[in-house]
């Protein structure tokens, strides 16, 4: 019987860790860098049909309902005024058992956490070499020398593995944008709500049947190398304050006194596609390519990179990569094109911006090409 190696006990590795232990084809061990893994983190996921219905195959759909919620909009805002610009009907892309749907991402984690026995999960493990003979050798601060046929890496876009492989080429690069995240509490749009500013954007979308929201603001801000690598200064309270000021100041919604518990994080994304030289090792995940978070799609494309991988080893097959490069390319236009649109500053594109959203939305082609083919894939 095959070994597999899990690195990373994220989105992408415990549902391939699922997916395995209803198969019985391999043996699999998940080594998390971590001692332990935080259930406590209140921030929202979205998750499109196309994961919903892949994690139906490992009992999603048993899931406590009160702890999901099933937005059928999303609507577009100007954040100066809150005007409404326009709005697209999510319920079109859902079927008779998958809906789009959005919770606390540690409640989706702790439900994968279940699917899988506790001794098939080891902390504390910090991965320091790889050597790739006749087996993988995997090499842990600890001393400790592993020996497994396959290495599935899952650690997402700081991965270890990934530094290990390529070096200074792994490393990610800054996106020239920071990422705010908070709660707010008794909101009161239960769609998701999209608002357009200069040079940033906001959504706001609930995560349970509780009336719990989720913040996320997307801030343009260019740093020096010495600032992206300053770890404290995105856990500085006045310099987090002085973000969510910044964006507060540019829309009529009072954000300062309504968003909770927010924290801020650099936002970096991937150089390049990078595709290990031996076939036996695997990047998944946020470690195989990390785009911008404006298309709402990192958790979906995390599951479904782990069902790729995961059938192509069930069916011994060499497709996993080639498929993944041409699914990831999607999803990085869609970003990055996300990205772009919503920030824009001058008056005149903002104007005539806002006339194409409204045409775009009632588009029936156009919103089958640009979220049919990602959403029910």
């Amino acid at each position: 019987m095959k070994k597999i190696a899990i690195i990373g006990a994220g989105i992408s590795g415990l549902y391939l860790a699922n997916l395995l232990e209803r198969n019985k084809t391999f043996k699999y061990q998940i080594f998390e860098k971590k001692n332990s893994i935080d259930l406590t983190d209140g921030y929202g996921i979205q998750l499109s049909v196309n994961s919903i219905k892949l994690l139906h195959k490992v009992g999603f759909n048993k899931l406590n309902t009160s702890n999901l919620y099933f937005p059928k909009k999303v609507n577009f805002f100007n954040a100066r005024d809150l005007k409404k610009i326009c709005d697209i009907d999510l319920s079109k892309f859902n079927d008779q058992n998958n809906f789009y749907t959005t919770l606390k991402r540690s409640n989706l984690i702790e439900f994968l956490l279940s699917g899988i026995p506790k001794d098939k999960l080891l902390f504390n493990c910090d991965l320091v070499d790889i050597q790739n003979k006749n087996r993988i050798s995997l090499c842990f601060r600890n001393n400790e020398i592993k020996e497994f046929d396959y290495l599935v890496a899952s650690d997402g876009i700081y991965s270890k593995t990934k530094q290990i492989l390529f070096k200074k080429e792994g490393l990610p690069k800054y996106f020239n944008a920071i990422a705010l995240r908070g709660n707010i509490r008794n909101f009161e749009n239960f769609d998701i709500s999209l608002y357009l500013g200069p040079n940033f954007h906001f959504v706001i979308y609930p995560i349970n049947q509780n009336k719990e929201f989720n913040f996320i603001s997307i801030i343009r801000k260019e740093l020096n190398q010495e600032e992206v690598l300053n770890k404290n200064l995105f856990n500085d309270d006045i310099f987090i304050a002085n973000l969510l000021n910044q964006i507060s100041s540019k829309s009529d919604l009072n954000l300062v006194n309504q968003v909770e518990k927010i924290r801020c994080f650099p936002i970096f994304v991937s150089k390049k596609f990078q595709i290990p030289p031996s076939n036996n090792i695997f990047l998944t995940g946020d470690a195989f390519y990390s785009f911008p978070p404006s298309f709402a799609q990192g958790a979906s494309q995390s599951i479904e990179g782990a069902n790729d991988l995961f059938n192509d080893l069930d069916n011994n097959s060499s497709n996993y990569y080639k498929k993944r490069i041409l699914r990831t390319k999607q999803i990085n236009f869609r970003s990055k094109l996300n990205h772009f649109a919503f920030h824009l500053s001058n008056p005149f594109n903002v104007f005539f911006r806002n006339i194409f959203l409204k045409n775009l939305c009632k588009n029936k082609n156009f919103l089958e090409n640009y979220l049919g083919k990602i959403y029910n894939n």
